[in-house]
């Protein structure tokens, strides 16, 4: 069965075809979930809550543009009304840099995996936007309109997270030297 007729028959609420779509589209949707979430459980929580918002909203997708793409912007959409409402995101604005590099040496290597658990060890606050700037390439003008927050805000939070994950690359880095 072809896509645009799955969407079709899951805005008529047919499990069957429902069934479909999840299956087709879990993995990826989950991955966003991780990404946007402090752990599993919280992941696990955020896609279910996701997949009953695309199910409820499957409707309004007009064909025009990614199926796929409309997925994961209703995915995470869910996601961050969740912290809006829980209101972590009460954001002190100040003036940092928006680049903070950091600086790798060559011969120590960094797992994915590493990187992945120090961007989930960030605030959240912080997450939330170094994930949506840096891994999702959202704008920081589209960032203040999602999470609500001034363009600056989303600069100042994207910098603090640089800053912290350049502070304990560099604390990773002086382990490995000294090994």
């Amino acid at each position: 069965m072809g896509l645009n007729k799955l969407i079709k028959k899951c805005a008529k609420n047919d499990r069957v075809a429902q069934e479909e779509i999840y299956q087709l589209f879990a993995g990826k949707l989950f991955s966003i979930c991780l990404k946007y979430s402090k752990n599993k459980q919280e992941a696990q929580d955020n896609f279910q809550d996701g997949f009953i918002t695309i199910f409820s909203k499957i409707g309004q997708f007009n064909f025009k543009g990614s199926f796929e793409g409309w997925l994961k912007r209703v995915m995470v959409n869910t996601i961050l009304l969740k912290y809006r409402k829980k209101r972590v995101l009460n954001i002190v604005t100040e003036d940092i840099p928006d680049e903070v590099i950091v600086d790798v040496d060559d011969d120590i290597e960094i797992s994915l995996d590493f990187l992945l658990n120090l961007i989930n060890e960030l605030p959240e606050r912080y997450r939330l936007v170094f994930n949506m700037y840096v891994l999702d390439g959202y704008s920081h003008k589209e960032i203040s309109s999602m999470l609500l927050i001034a363009e600056g805000t989303s600069k100042s939070n994207l910098a603090r997270a640089r800053g912290i994950l350049k502070q304990k690359i560099e604390a990773y880095q002086q382990k490995q030297q000294s090994i």
